[in-house]
């Protein structure tokens, strides 16, 4: 199957999945999450592969939520709805029965930092920046990654990057554990086809078996406590803070928030 914004390659046991929009950092509009979401799930009945890298064409990975997206104005309801492409998305990620290695260069923001933790293990290039600015445009992180990031880096280390917006490097990155390697920029590609290889080599069966075991005991609660997240996004972009976040974000300015 041919996608618009997403390469898929495939060699021997090894697929990789590019995002593929690099005039706009990889940014994640309704059309490639759908794609996303659809090239994950075909793995589901793919026999031959046993590892998938995820991948950005460019210099970033991804920035994320693509904030330029404009469709027609829809109903509370139906925005509700559309705020599920991004879930939807990382579940099937997460749904990927193969070994799943993210190689992350330059920007992983946002959504596009949700991908990689979705992903059983991650590579970072030299110039990687990784964040989630979500609080900074009055909103909390959904797409039911919040665990997913706790998971990583534990519980004080997350509440600084997400309720600060703060970016980390790959040096911090890599000591609090959010990535397994950190590689040259020049070596990212050639660093993930060597894990891939070594997961690639292990019998699949068993290999997929551990995955599920270990997955089904860490993300057991994740649908009980995350399953609001849309819903308290929705609540926050009603919010003045909210609009108080995007009018300093054009204006330039520093925000000024009063807690409505």
């Amino acid at each position: 199957m041919t996608y618009q914004h997403v390469l898929v390659e495939k060699r021997g046991h090894i697929a990789r999945v590019i995002l593929n929009r690099p005039e706009v950092m990889n940014a994640l509009n309704s059309e490639i999450m759908t794609e996303i979401e659809q090239v994950a799930n075909s793995f589901l009945s793919d026999e031959k592969t046993r590892v998938v890298i995820f991948e950005g064409a460019g210099k970033h990975f991804s920035a994320g939520a693509d904030l330029k997206q404009k469709g027609e104005p829809q109903s509370l309801l139906m925005r509700r709805r559309s705020a599920g492409f991004g879930a939807r998305m990382i579940k099937a990620i997460l749904a990927i029965n193969q070994v799943t290695i993210a190689a992350i260069q330059g920007a992983a923001l946002g959504g596009g930092a949700c991908i990689p933790t979705a992903c059983d293990f991650r590579i970072g290039s030299d110039d990687i920046t990784v964040g989630y600015p979500e609080v900074n445009l009055g909103i909390n992180l959904m797409w039911r990654s919040l665990p997913l990031c706790v998971r990583l880096i534990g519980p004080a280390r997350a509440k600084k990057m997400i309720m600060l917006g703060s970016r980390e490097n790959g040096t911090t990155l890599l000591q609090w554990g959010f990535l397994d390697e950190l590689v040259a920029r020049q070596d990212l590609s050639a660093a993930s086809m060597t894990m891939a290889q070594a997961y690639a080599q292990q019998p699949p069966i068993a290999v997929q078996m551990i995955k599920q075991s270990i997955n089904a005991v860490s993300n057991a609660l994740d649908d009980a406590l995350m399953h609001m997240d849309t819903d308290q996004n929705l609540l926050s972009q009603f919010s003045d803070d909210r609009r108080e976040a995007i009018d300093a974000y054009f204006d330039k300015r520093d925000p000024v928030y009063t807690g409505d």
